[in-house]
């Protein structure tokens, strides 16, 4: 890489607040005790979880807007602040639930608790909120059928207040995956009364209209710009918000973002570059946070001829100049995934793939392949993830260039990019950047490596890592069948290589006259817990 180019990495320009129409936006209240500013660089897509294409920056509606049956705990943070408890399972809209001896019925006793409306939450509301959960298909189904749960006979509400699951076999996952976002309970009186035969589920009322009993309601949403929460002082499943009212603002520009909070003009930066936090940490609180069991990764598409080829895609592996990646794009935060591990006798994930920059090895695969003359490739990074995409998928290209595959980069819009790389799955040569919420390496794999699974961004399929999925994922750990399963899975997946890991990133946020962050492996803001500092 020359000077030039890593410079335009490394150099920050200076921002006025001329060149900032955005602090003038701002409420004048911004900095009132009841009143929280949040800046965000990513759009929120949707109000409704559950709609096909709805993207990630918009599942903290889901956490802020609706309640849940049960929660994970919380515990203090290697990266400041806080941050999920995974190994502890908490009361949210259930205050009690007990599992059969055989482990397939699942009974909870639901608190008293009321939608925004005043109307009390029924077990009704909680079956009709699953029923509409495994029913629209797409990623919502697939989430719940993690838990074992795939259809609406299943769940059956016994009376007003007792809503009771049974499973088919039981799952170490089952009631973990009943604390990630996608099992929100919703108004269904209000929904049903919005749906209609075309509709049955209320989809385009719901993408408009948050109907939770959750610690917010959506007061206003202007797409692209920002979203407005209102404080829910009647909440029953928590500690009612400090915060009166929360204004996320959407920023595009890094540069902006931060002389917002550097300025004081926000309280709360979230999902910052790795440049700015190392840079901020010395003026203001920067909870730096390791996500659990994610990767920020390129995908290689499967369905694109180049990539059918085993020997190119190693090549590509070869060819990544991995640790000048890792300090341009991350700033050496988070944790290398490449090269060879001392010891590999366990399970743990993610872990190091054996593979380095090595163009020379990345010549020889090209030469076997069927592409040895090199082929040309549009590589794909999203717009709203410029930060570590861009300078990444610089890298990679001027190193692709040196062994003879020729790379265009294809930027897409933010609000595209979800519906391109993991719904449509059209990319043919990507980066991408999963993160498993239940934290288990076979959970990784069977959102990453089965067949039509949404994070399946490279359209990979393996009939052995179907079957050793679908047989370890509802497994205890304690199985003695487990770690030899999971062992299988990772030499499958770090021979083929559908995807080529790069490093695990941490997620950045900065706090300015605010506190009491708290990372979550959903990766969105839950501003429930925040204080005035």
């Amino acid at each position: 890489m020359t000077n030039t180019t890593r410079r335009r990495f490394l150099q920050t320009a200076a921002v006025t607040a001329g060149a900032l129409p955005f602090l003038r936006a701002l409420p004048a209240n911004a900095q009132s005790s009841d009143v929280l500013v949040a800046v965000n660089g990513q759009t929120i897509n949707s109000l409704d979880l559950h709609r096909t294409g709805t993207n990630r920056p918009s599942y903290q509606v889901a956490i802020n807007c609706y309640d849940r049956l049960v929660s994970f705990g919380t515990k203090p943070s290697m990266g400041g602040g806080l941050e999920f408890d995974y190994s502890k399972v908490e009361p949210e809209l259930a205050e009690s639930w007990t599992v059969s001896e055989d482990g397939l019925v699942l009974t909870f006793t639901l608190r008293d608790a009321t939608f925004q409306d005043g109307s009390p939450v029924t077990a009704a509301d909680v079956k009709w909120s699953f029923d509409r959960a495994v029913s629209l298909g797409g990623f919502p189904a697939v989430q719940m059928k993690a838990g074992g749960f795939t259809a609406p006979e299943q769940f059956a509400a016994i009376d007003d207040k007792t809503f009771q699951i049974t499973l088919t076999t039981p799952s170490k996952l089952a009631i973990p995956d009943l604390a990630v976002p996608i099992p929100f309970v919703i108004n269904s009186k209000v929904a049903i009364a919005n749906a209609t035969e075309d509709d049955p589920w209320a989809t385009e009322y719901l993408h408009l209209n948050t109907i939770g009993s959750g610690a917010f309601k959506v007061a206003r949403w202007v797409p692209g710009e920002q979203l407005i929460y209102e404080r829910n002082d009647d909440w029953a499943s928590g500690p009612v918000s400090a915060y009166k009212r929360v204004v996320i603002r959407e920023v595009p520009s890094a540069a902006t973002r931060r002389a917002v909070i550097e300025r004081g003009d926000a309280q709360v930066s979230f999902n910052i570059p790795s440049k700015d936090a190392l840079e901020l940490s010395d003026m203001m609180e920067v909870n730096s946070t390791p996500i659990a069991n994610c990767i920020n990764c390129v995908g290689l598409n499967t369905k694109f001829e180049p990539f059918q080829d085993s020997d190119v895609r190693k090549a590509v592996a070869y060819a990544i100049p991995y640790e000048a990646i890792f300090q341009t794009a991350a700033y050496g935060r988070g944790a290398p995934l490449w090269g060879e591990e001392t010891e590999r006798s366990d399970i743990a994930w993610p872990r190091k793939t054996g593979y380095m920059e090595d163009l020379e090895k990345a010549k020889e695969h090209l030469a076997k392949s069927g592409f040895a003359d090199g082929f040309e490739v549009p590589f794909s990074i999203s717009l709203n993830q410029l930060d570590w995409m861009e300078p990444t998928a610089l890298l990679i290209q001027e190193n692709l260039g040196k062994i003879g595959i020729t790379v265009t980069i294809d930027k897409i819009p933010g609000a595209d990019w979800r519906t391109a790389s993991l719904v449509e799955k059209r990319l043919a040569f990507h980066l991408e950047g999963f993160g498993g919420w239940l934290d288990t390496p076979d959970y990784y794999f069977f959102w990453a490596y089965k067949d039509g699974h949404l994070f399946n961004s490279s359209n990979y399929r393996n009939e052995e890592i179907e079957t050793l999925v679908d047989t370890t994922l509802p497994m205890e750990v304690s199985d003695p069948s487990y770690e030899p399963n999971v062992k299988r899975m990772l030499e499958i997946a770090l021979d083929e290589l559908p995807r080529i890991p790069l490093w695990q990133p941490a997620l950045n946020v900065a706090m300015n006259g605010a506190t009491d962050y708290e990372f979550w492996f959903h990766r969105q803001l839950d501003v429930r817990p925040i204080k005035p500092a």
